[in-house]
C-alpha cells in the first residue's frame, strides 16, 4: 500500500510497516531532503523475502541502530540488503533512569507501587518524561550526536535509522534532522504523527495479547505507550527551549554539532 507523508513516502515494507523515506520535504534555502537518501524505520527483525528488493533499490550504506544491547539480543537484524550495509550502534536508554523501568512495568503488568509519582501521572506523563530525556540525558544527547555526525559524512549516505518502533528515539531524531535541514515545525509534525497510522494494526494486536495475558486490564492505560502524540513532542520542544533557549543552540550546545557538521548535513542530505 503506498501512502504519502507529506512529501515523504512509505517504503511499504511488510516486516516493518513503519518505514519510510523523507525525500521531498521542503527545507533551507528553498532545497528540499534527497529523495532516497534517509529513511526512518522501526526494527528490521522481521523483514521478508520480497522487502529486501525494495530496500536493495536505496542502495544504502549505512544502518543507524537507536536500541540497547537488549533490544537487538531480542530482535535481531537476520536478513538485509545485500551488499550489507555498515551498522552503526547509537542506543538511546538509560535503564538507571525511573522512567524507563515503569513503563517496563506497565507493559508487564507489574506492581506500580514503586513509581507512586510516575503512575499518578499515567502513561501520557511517563511518555513526556522520556521525551525531556531525550534533550537533557546525558547517554541520549551523546547518541543523537553520534547519529548526526555519522549522517553528515557522505560515505553513510543513503541510510536507515531505527529503533524499535520507529516511534519515540526515531521520531526525535528525525526532528533534530529535519530541523537541522530547515524543514518547517508543521512537516515534522505531520511526519511524527503518521507513525500512528503505520502501526495501526500492530497496536491493536498488542493490545489484544496484552487482554489475553492479563484478563481485567485496561487497553486505554497501555495505548499511550504505542502512540504518537503531539503532546510528546511538545513536551521534548518546551524542554529544548527551557534548557538551551532555542533549537538551533540544542543542536550546537546540546549535541556538540559544531557549523561545519550542521553544513555537511545540509550537503549530504539537501538537494544541491
Amino acid at each position: 500500500m503506498d501512502m504519502t507523508v507529506a512529501d515523504g513516502r512509505a517504503l511499504g515494507l511488510a516486516g516493518a510497516p513503519n518505514a519510510r523515506e523523507l525525500g521531498g520535504l521542503a527545507g533551507a534555502d528553498g532545497r528540499a531532503v534527497r529523495r532516497g537518501a534517509l529513511v526512518r524505520s522501526g526494527a528490521l527483525a522481521r523483514l521478508t523475502e520480497d522487502d529486501l528488493p525494495v530496500l536493495a533499490e536505496l542502495s544504502l550504506t549505512c544502518l543507524v541502530d537507536l536500541r540497547h544491547g537488549t533490544e537487538i539480543a531480542q530482535s535481531p537484524t537476520r536478513r538485509l540488503p545485500k551488499p550489507v550495509p555498515r551498522v552503526l550502534h547509537a542506543p538511546v536508554y538509560d535503564d538507571r533512569h525511573s522512567v524507563f523501568s515503569y513503563v517496563t512495568a506497565l507493559l508487564n503488568g507489574d506492581d506500580l507501587s514503586r513509581y507512586a509519582d510516575l503512575a499518578a501521572q499515567g502513561a501520557p506523563g511517563a511518555m513526556a518524561a522520556i521525551y525531556r530525556w531525550f534533550v537533557t540525558g546525558e547517554e541520549a544527547r551523546a547518541s543523537f550526536a553520534a547519529a548526526c555526525r555519522a549522517l553528515a559524512d557522505p560515505a553513510n549516505v543513503p541510510a536507515l535509522f531505527h529503533c524499535s518502533v520507529g516511534k519515540d528515539r526515531t521520531g526525535w531524531l528525525t526532528a533534530i534532522l529535519l530541523t537541522a535541514l530547515g524543514v518547517d515545525d508543521e512537516a515534522i509534525r505531520v511526519d511524527y504523527l503518521q507513525t500512528n497510522e503505520a502501526t495501526a494494526e500492530a497496536q491493536q494486536r498488542l493490545l489484544e495479547l496484552l487482554a489475553e495475558r492479563r484478563p481485567g486490564a485496561d487497553p486505554e492505560a497501555i495505548r499511550p505507550l504505542l502512540q504518537a502524540w503531539p503532546a510528546y513532542l511538545d513536551a521534548a520542544y518546551a524542554e529544548v527551549a527551557r534548557q538551551f533557549g532555542s533549537f538551533q543552540a540544542y543542536l550546537r550546545a546540546g549535541l556538540g554539532l559544531d557549523h561545519q557538521t550542521l553544513e555537511a548535513l545540509r550537503t549530504n542530505l539537501l538537494t544541491p
